[in-house]
């Protein structure tokens, strides 16, 4: 499968909290190694992480684009406070790097000036991208609990009005932020007095239903899914429907392999299967779904020749 150069293999937020450390040295591999076009940077969960790695972000912003990536910056998910809304409205104010919105107040803050939004922002259907590209979006990233007739007819409303698209083909899936911390709570302590506990998991703390079945993980405010999105096998439908940009989010593992080998399916390096197998030896341990994808529940995986 060799796809248009005009599809985009692009990085998400890091949505956990790493150190500072940790950070620097992803985007500096990132920057030098990754296949990867364009990076989103920026705190999108918790505010209180923020000012322990916002002070890097011009240096890092300097490396990846000097490393041939476009840089975006993006606001967080759920603005609850003056100080956020305040954060938020900064963001909102900057011209360049480009902008993406995951929330309300950042929308209005941005006042119809060009902008992406993000995932958390809820493009459901072609009404909803309409009156978004109304607003100023240049493009859109479709919630990951979207099926691929949905996807499908989104890209052409997206392609009719001159929009980018892009779909998370890889990580966590976020299935919701709170008012409250999970993460804090289940270690005995507040939200205000949470002592950056979430740091201790960098890739999300696992929990288990009342059945004992692993399918949700917490991520301070954020429940992700314990699986990974992989929709690897269905990249080259989704190309093919329209959907210009492919979204990877950041985890615990080798990314930089991760990229690589999504991007050697996408130029027609590798087929399916064997892109399938070192995905599966990078990431090992883990377990992949695309339930969502196949309009089944998300955490199932829906082998390819049931998809069929």
């Amino acid at each position: 499968m060799a796809v248009s150069d005009m599809t985009k293999l692009t990085l998400g937020p890091i949505a956990y909290h790493w150190s500072a450390e940790a950070r620097r040295d992803f985007y500096a591999r990132i920057a030098d190694e990754a296949p990867i076009d364009e990076v989103y940077l920026g705190e999108v969960i918790c505010s209180k992480r923020a000012p322990f790695h916002e002070v890097d972000l011009p240096a890092t912003i300097e490396r990846l684009e000097r490393g041939g990536k476009r840089v975006i910056l993006s606001t967080l998910a759920e603005v609850m406070l003056k100080r956020e809304r305040k954060a938020t409205a900064d963001l909102a104010a900057m011209d360049s790097p480009e902008i993406e919105i995951n929330n309300a107040a950042g929308l209005f803050a941005r006042g119809k000036r060009p902008h992406r939004i993000g995932p958390f922002m809820n493009a459901y259907n072609e009404a909803t991208i309409a009156w978004m590209a109304g607003q100023g979006a240049t493009h859109v990233c479709l919630p990951a609990e979207m099926p691929g007739p949905a996807i499908a007819t989104a890209a052409a409303t997206a392609r009719d009005l001159g929009l980018g698209v892009e779909v998370q083909v890889f990580g966590r899936a976020s299935l919701a932020v709170s008012a409250r911390c999970y993460h804090a709570r289940a270690h005995g302590r507040t939200k205000d007095n949470c002592q950056f506990v979430c740091e201790e998991d960098a890739d999300g703390m696992p929990l288990r239903t009342t059945d004992d079945h692993p399918i949700l993980r917490v991520n301070g405010i954020q429940t992700q899914s314990e699986s990974y999105i992989d929709l690897l096998p269905e990249a080259g439908q989704m190309v093919a429907v329209g959907i210009t940009h492919l979204r990877l989010m950041p985890q615990a593992v080798d990314m930089v392999a991760v990229a690589t080998t999504f991007r050697e399916l996408l130029n027609g390096g590798r087929n399916v299967a064997e892109a399938e197998a070192t995905l599966r030896q990078t990431c090992d341990g883990i377990s992949f779904s695309n339930g969502f994808y196949h309009s089944q529940a998300g955490y199932r995986r829906i082998a390819a020749a049931a998809a069929g």
